[in-house]
């Protein structure tokens, strides 16, 4: 009986240690912030922004795991299913990234790697005066 406990214990004990403690902000009582760009993308640039994005963008900002970067995602846009407005005209794309808290965003966005990678995302858009929100997880 003793030992059934044991190992039941110690596959707990595994999976809690398999989890880094960056992917459970909600664990510690905090709750992810997150930040969404609604970009136009050049269509004839949207490989070249791709591909910058998987091999460089994403790359820099995994390594700021465990400093608060959670997740990063870059949307193509299909349709809008429902509601008014729709995104403005030319949007294609939409940046979503999650931290654990706003001051570690600051962190990544002032940091020299930030400041190498971002404008080969930026570069590709045809309009800089993107709409940015900022939102909290509830």
């Amino acid at each position: 009986m003793k030992r059934r406990k044991l190992l039941q214990l110690l596959g707990l004990a595994g999976v809690a240690s398999a989890v880094p403690a960056a992917a459970l902000p909600q664990a510690r009582g905090r709750k992810p912030i997150v930040l969404y760009c609604d970009l136009a993308i050049d269509p004839a640039r949207e490989a070249e922004m791709l591909d910058h994005f998987h091999k460089r963008f994403r790359p820099a900002a995994e390594s700021f795991r465990g400093r608060g970067f959670l997740d990063l995602k870059m949307l193509k846009i299909r349709s809008v299913i429902q509601g008014q407005p729709a995104p403005a005209n030319g949007i294609n794309y939409r940046f979503q990234l999650t931290y654990e808290s706003e001051e570690q965003r600051q962190v990544w966005v002032k940091s020299d790697l930030h400041q190498r990678v971002w404008p080969l995302i930026e570069n590709t858009v045809t309009n800089k005066d993107y709409l940015v929100l900022l939102t909290d997880a509830v």
